[in-house]
């Protein structure tokens, strides 16, 4: 089930060259949600700040073992979302290359 959210129009101001450098590579109808998942990822990677430093508030640092522990989950899931970004592309991605 796909869930819709209400949308509203925002003016953000973007540098041109890195503007310009999306809309040609997503093209000018999928800009916007380009933005918008952009904006979805740094909003989850600052709650997971929040949840870090809350849990090392209340815990203490985190050990060698846990940070490793970490680091591997981070790239665990940035894979994930590079196999997201590429699925939603129709699959121009490590594996379009690999097929």
């Amino acid at each position: 089930m796909v869930v819709s959210m209400a949308t509203k129009k925002y003016t953000v101001t973007l540098p041109e060259e890195l503007a310009e450098e999306i809309r040609a590579e997503v093209g000018p109808g999928a800009f916007s949600a380009y933005v918008t998942r952009a904006i979805e990822r740094q909003r989850e990677h600052d709650r997971l700040g929040e949840l870090v430093a809350w849990m090392q508030t209340e815990r203490g640092p985190l050990t060698e073992e846990e940070q490793d522990a970490a680091a591997a989950e981070m790239r665990d899931i940035e894979r994930w979302f590079e196999e997201r970004e590429a699925g939603r592309r129709g699959g121009h991605g490590e594996e379009a290359a690999a097929a």
